[in-house]
């Protein structure tokens, strides 16, 4: 990819001032004629695919280079396709079919913050799920992005209540990079709860919109922020979401740009899980529980193997079979001779008694006399 010019650099910033984010006719005719291009064809007033009305009208009074100017005083850049920073994996956006009317690339992304996006993004895992979460949810979503933080995987999210405050908080706590996508300009904090985790990530992490600085958010423009979401991360992890959750949509654009896509079970009955539940029942999702889940799926095959989870072994555990028919069968109070103990265990009286010697010099059973009784001693 060539390095962007500052003549393409201000057309881009120019059209991202007049278009909506996710316009599919603004990434078709930029893909096709190139920026600087479609920015002169509609400032002579030449209707390219409706988008006169739309933005050529508002074009003509637009200062990109004052308003580039005044976003680098306040600590803000504006990269593009050709920056050392920009993310190469956001192509992907313009291979991929509309959704909700939503489609391509962005023009240039708003960011406010000291790591590097493209960096940061190399390796990184989106966590998403309902505004209105339980418990239950939050605390996963914040134990997972720790375990992937400890890691140096960067949690991408996107500020909002419930799981995306739960995830940026889980990556701070663990040491790591964390990223979060806004639907208004990276200057608003959205909800105003959350200016001081944004103002934070500003210092610490990174705060991405691709609106320009002082734009509010809007429903559509939520939808337009979860495809970035999704295309800057190597898979998508939902933690709780109903069935008409809007990560759900995020969810969506990672099935449709090849990307990893994960879900965390909740209770069977629970309403917030339910769209989890759908995803992970027609197996669109991989189900995980831990980041531990996260970080094998993610990572490359073979570089991050953990071990199966499994109960303590218990010394019972380490009897041979016959030993643990004929421990069965030994009576708990009052003793019982050898051929008793062999009836019920169902072995030869040979057999049971080799055992019961074995099992009475590991402490299992007292014998005296013939008769036989369990071991007051615990060693289950």
């Amino acid at each position: 990819m060539t390095a962007a010019t500052d003549e393409e650099r201000l057309a881009r910033a120019a059209l991202n001032l007049v278009s909506e984010p996710g316009d599919p006719r603004v990434a078709r005719l930029v893909a096709a004629l190139g920026a600087v291009e479609v920015h002169d064809r509609l400032l002579a007033d030449t209707d390219l695919e409706g988008l006169r009305s739309d933005a050529a009208e508002r074009l003509a009074g637009v200062a990109p280079g004052r308003v580039l100017d005044d976003a680098r005083r306040r600590g803000i850049r504006f990269v593009v396709p050709g920056d050392d920073e920009w993310p190469e994996q956001l192509a992907d956006l313009d291979l991929v079919e509309p959704l909700n009317r939503l489609a391509g690339a962005p023009l240039g992304l708003w960011l406010r913050g000291p790591l590097r996006l493209r960096d940061a993004c190399e390796t990184a895992v989106a966590v998403v799920g309902s505004r209105s979460a339980t418990t239950y949810g939050t605390d996963v979503a914040a134990d997972l992005s720790a375990r992937l933080a400890r890691h140096r995987v960067t949690v991408v999210s996107g500020a909002a209540f419930g799981i995306d405050y739960a995830a940026h908080r889980g990556a701070i706590g663990g040491g790591g990079p964390t990223v979060a996508v806004l639907a208004c300009g990276v200057d608003r904090a959205y909800p105003t709860a959350h200016r001081a985790l944004l103002d934070h990530l500003a210092e610490v992490g990174l705060v991405v919109s691709e609106l320009p600085p002082g734009c509010s958010p809007t429903r559509v423009r939520f939808l337009g922020r979860n495809r970035l979401i999704a295309a800057l991360s190597t898979g998508t992890v939902v933690v709780e979401a109903a069935v008409r959750s809007g990560a759900l949509n995020t969810a969506t654009w990672a099935t449709r740009l090849n990307r990893l896509l994960m879900g965390v079970p909740g209770p069977a009955t629970s309403a917030p899980s339910e769209g989890v539940h759908e995803l992970v029942r027609s197996g669109a999702a991989s189900l995980v529980t831990r980041g531990e889940h996260v970080l094998e799926l993610v990572a490359p095959v073979g570089e991050q193997l953990f071990p199966v989870q499994r109960a303590p072994v218990r010394p019972r555990d380490l009897l041979a079979h016959d030993e643990l028919r004929v421990l069965d069968a030994v009576p708990l109070v009052r003793p019982a001779p050898t051929t008793a103990v062999a009836r019920t265990a169902g072995l030869s009286v040979g057999t049971v008694t080799a055992s019961l010697e074995r099992l009475r010099a590991a402490g299992w059973v007292d014998g005296a006399e013939g008769r036989w009784r369990r071991s007051g001693r615990r060693l289950d």
